[in-house]
This record gives C-alpha cells, sequence and structure tokens, in this order.
C-alpha cells in the first residue's frame, strides 16, 4: 500500500525541514500541509466512508456545545481506512512528528483511537471552540498531538466547517483552515490550544463534514505545561458572541468516569457514596 504523495520520499527529513514553520506558527505550533497522503489510496479511504449516523455504536453529540458523530474505534473503518489508520500509528510517522514538533519525551500512539477516529459533522453540526482533555482515559498518558486528515472532495468555500485556531484570550481566530480533501492539519495540545469548528455547517443536505482523527500522547510532559488535574473538554466562548457555549457544572462522570482508568472507578463510587 503507497500511502504518501510521491513528492514524500523522506518523510522524518520532511519533519525536520518543516520543524520551524511548525514551533513558530500562530497563535500555537500548527501546521497544514496539502496533499500530503496518496491521491488514490485517499480516495478510497473518502469513498468507503459510512454514514456514521445510520450506524450502531457510533457516539452522537448534540448540545449547544457540540453536535457531531464520532465512531468509537476502529471498528467502523473501512479496509483501506484501518490500513492508513496503522500507518499514521507506525514508527515512520511517530518519528516524523518526534521531529516536526520537537517533543523530547518519546511519542506514543493511541491504537484505541479514544475520541480519535472517524469524524462526521452533518449539515447544522459544529464544535464550539475547546482545549483537549489532557489524559489519555485508559493509560493517563499526557496528550500532546492531534492529527487531522480531511476527506472532503470538491469542498466550497460556501458549505463552511473551517477548523479555527484561536488566540490564548479568545479574541479572535487567527488562522481559519477549509477542511478540503487530502489536507492535513497538525498541532500541538495543552490547555490553551483553542481550535473548533464554531459555526454551524452549511454545505447541502447530501453532504457532510468527514474526518479522521488521530492523538498521540507521552508519558510525563515539561513543567511549564503540566496540569496536575486531568480534565475533560474545556469549551471557551469567543469574545463578543453571546452565550456562545453552555456553562454546565463539570460532574462526577465528567471527572471520573470518563478520565479515570476503569479499574479505579468502582472503588471511586464507593467513596464519594
Amino acid at each position: 500500500m503507497i500511502y504518501l504523495n510521491k513528492s514524500v520520499t523522506d518523510i522524518v527529513q520532511l519533519g525536520r525541514e518543516k520543524h520551524n514553520e511548525y514551533v513558530n506558527a500562530s497563535p500555537f505550533p500548527n501546521i497544514v500541509i496539502d496533499n500530503f497522503f496518496d491521491e488514490e489510496m485517499l480516495e478510497k479511504v473518502a469513498g468507503e466512508f459510512p454514514d456514521l449516523s445510520k450506524l450502531k455504536d457510533v457516539k452522537a453529540y448534540d448540545n449547544q456545545n457540540e453536535k457531531k458523530l464520532e465512531g468509537k474505534g476502529e471498528r467502523h473503518f473501512s479496509e483501506t481506512g484501518r490500513l492508513l489508520a496503522h500507518y499514521l500509528n507506525s514508527e515512520p510517522v511517530l518519528q516524523f512528528l518526534q521531529e516536526l514538533t520537537g517533543i523530547k519525551e518519546t511519542l506514543l500512539p493511541d491504537p484505541y483511537f479514544d475520541g480519535g477516529g472517524y469524524h462526521e459533522i452533518k449539515p447544522g453540526g459544529l464544535l464550539k471552540v475547546h482545549a483537549d482533555f489532557n489524559k489519555h482515559k485508559d493509560t493517563m498518558l499526557d496528550r500532546r498531538i492531534n492529527l487531522l486528515v480531511y476527506l472532503n472532495k470538491d469542498w466550497e468555500e460556501s458549505f463552511g466547517g473551517h477548523f479555527e485556531l484561536w488566540d490564548k484570550d479568545m479574541t479572535a481566530a487567527q488562522r481559519k483552515v477549509l477542511p478540503i480533501f487530502n489536507r492535513v492539519a497538525i498541532f500541538s495540545t495543552t490547555d490553551y490550544s483553542f481550535h473548533g469548528h464554531p459555526n454551524p455547517l452549511t454545505c447541502p443536505a447530501d453532504r457532510s463534514r468527514k474526518s479522521m482523527a488521530l492523538y498521540y500522547y507521552t508519558n510525563g510532559r515539561p513543567k511549564s505545561e503540566l496540569n496536575p488535574k486531568a480534565h475533560a473538554t474545556l469549551f471557551k466562548g469567543r469574545a463578543g458572541v453571546k452565550d456562545d457555549v453552555s456553562k454546565e457544572p463539570v460532574t462526577f462522570k465528567d471527572i471520573v468516569v470518563d478520565l479515570v482508568p476503569p479499574i479505579l472507578v468502582k472503588a471511586a463510587k464507593k467513596i464519594l457514596r
């Protein structure tokens, strides 16, 4: 299977060449690369992408903060999608990301695709600006990098669905990325890497915004980034947008059930009764 565009002859070297662009990007380290993958291979992934709304065991979000569909793990991957996902969790890609980001701690993939895998947003759907959960709920490793692969052929500007990167003070989007086919967005995840797709999708009724998400972790992170408490997704309101996100309190379920390893959940519930 050929995964990368033929122009990418050495993926690790590409990471070295793109390092300065990545670390100096605004508003936080990020990069967007077009035509990263072999087009024929990625067309198979896009063509085999299922309608997640028609499948069982799909996580469906429908609230003020997020309206989206999320495949759980790799069970909904097509054969080509599975091969691509496994490649993106492989040693060459990990080495590429290590060089690209300059992260010193050893990067680890997530074979469980917790929160990752196939994502789909239907017309009217959205994902408000947020910072991601910071710990893997099973391994408790530190989440460090997101890699997003967009699968939307012939996607027009008027369809919306832009991936937005916001500054730390939530005053403005510093970058807006149209989710076109064979575009990859990679960025570092911290408590202040605010991003999202905050405006309702305006594509035709027979279209949807499709992507594949891969997340990467380390065992520990720099003290300057260290948050001793595991937290779920942190939604943030945009300046000038009234009631932009819901302010629901964090619950026991949010903190314990979603973030603590399952083996400890039962004991924790007993203690908090």
